[in-house]
């Protein structure tokens, strides 16, 4: 009998899944929040993720639970904890990365590099930070925030007043989470698995490149990091990694600044946009090795396949027609690029698929992964 794999939530990081459960002989199946998802093609459920009945008539069926987001609530992860389901990320390091707020306190409570923050409830204390740090600041969300979506640069609190009235509506107690402005000169990513029985592996350190907070390229290996600064950040991410009992694929992502130090910014607690490049550079895909991590079975190696590995993110797609008029150009173009399209509709701004191209020389790779993408682009 097959091993099963329920994952809640059926955008694209499912979608990326399927192919390596088929490899793998791993019976997947997907609980989608509705019809035409981006993981139609495994999902073998319907249905509202914050129902917590629904959620378990899923997981009945399988033998794991894992997720292509981190919004489950936790009274629905309880639950299926407390009715004996193998939930892989677990409650507890899922509640890190679902509020902003408890994941900057818990990571400043284990002596890991974060930028300064305050948890602030009223203008008043949002005026103290913006005073004590140059006058602007970075005011999030605690909680929903993607793709630069809950994210503010201020430098007065009146920009963020609809949020501090959201928050007052809210009751309990709930904050805004303001950080200073971090100088940094680039962002990097260093992904790592972790299963249940405690194996970690990490993957190369990589660099991003953000476009109005939407992750636009990613750059394998980032260069110029080989020795301490890539050490520092696998060993970062590895203690997160065992800290927060993360099983899993787990993302950090990193601010680099002028004199090198690195800061943590973001964690994500399953397969992530910023190593995607590894489905066609890495000797283990992040999606593989998070199937591999969720049934506790060893955990593949993550070596490059090439050199230099590249990915570009289709942003928005064509204006006019469909993406399937584009492919015989850009595939006839850039036979050696790796195409991945997630289902979704063209709209301006939307991740609608990635191209990845890998190869010995940076600068043609780069050239050529980002002229396949610009295919698809108007």
């Amino acid at each position: 009998m097959a091993l099963r794999v329920g994952v809640i939530g059926g955008g694209q990081l499912a979608r990326m899944m399927v192919p390596a459960a088929v490899e793998l002989g791993i019976d997947i199946r997907v609980l989608a929040e509705g019809p035409g998802m981006s993981a139609a093609i495994a999902a073998t459920a319907e249905g509202d993720y914050h129902d917590a009945e629904t959620v378990l008539a899923f997981a009945r069926e399988v033998d794991v639970v894992t997720f292509d987001h981190e919004h489950v609530p936790q009274d629905v992860l309880r639950a299926l904890v407390d009715a004996g389901v193998a939930v892989r990320p677990g409650p507890e390091p899922l509640a890190v990365a679902q509020d902003k707020i408890t994941m900057r306190r818990r990571l400043s409570e284990l002596g890991l590099p974060v930028p300064d923050w305050a948890a602030v409830h009223d203008p008043d204390e949002l005026r103290a930070f913006l005073d004590d740090h140059g006058g602007r600041a970075v005011v999030k969300t605690p909680r929903g925030g993607y793709d630069g979506k809950g994210v503010r640069v201020v430098s007065d609190p009146a920009e963020v007043e609809d949020w501090f009235i959201a928050v007052a509506e809210t009751g309990g107690g709930q904050a805004l989470l303001v950080e200073e402005l971090v100088p940094f000169t680039r962002e990097l990513a260093q992904s790592v698995a972790r299963r249940p029985s405690g194996e970690v592996v990490a993957w190369p350190l990589v660099e991003t490149v953000q476009q109005d907070g939407v992750c636009a390229e990613v750059f394998a290996p980032a260069a110029d990091t080989a020795g301490r600064i890539a050490d520092m950040t696998e060993s970062i991410a590895v203690r997160i990694a065992e800290e927060l009992g993360v099983t899993g694929v787990l993302a950090v992502e990193l601010f680099q600044t002028a004199d090198d130090r690195i800061l943590i910014n973001e964690l994500a607690m399953r397969p992530h946009n910023t190593g995607h490049w590894s489905i066609d550079g890495s000797t283990t895909s992040q999606f593989e090795q998070h199937l591999r991590a969720v049934l506790d079975l060893p955990l593949g190696t993550t070596g490059m396949h090439a050199p230099s590995a590249v990915m570009i993110n289709v942003l928005g797609g064509p204006a006019d027609g469909d993406l399937a008029a584009r492919y015989p150009g850009a595939l006839a173009a850039f036979p050696e690029a790796k195409f991945h399209f997630y289902g979704k509709a063209p709209r301006p701004g939307r991740k609608i698929g990635h191209v990845t191209v890998v190869g010995d020389d940076v600068d043609d790779v780069v050239y050529r992964a980002r002229a396949a993408a610009a295919h698809f682009d108007d």
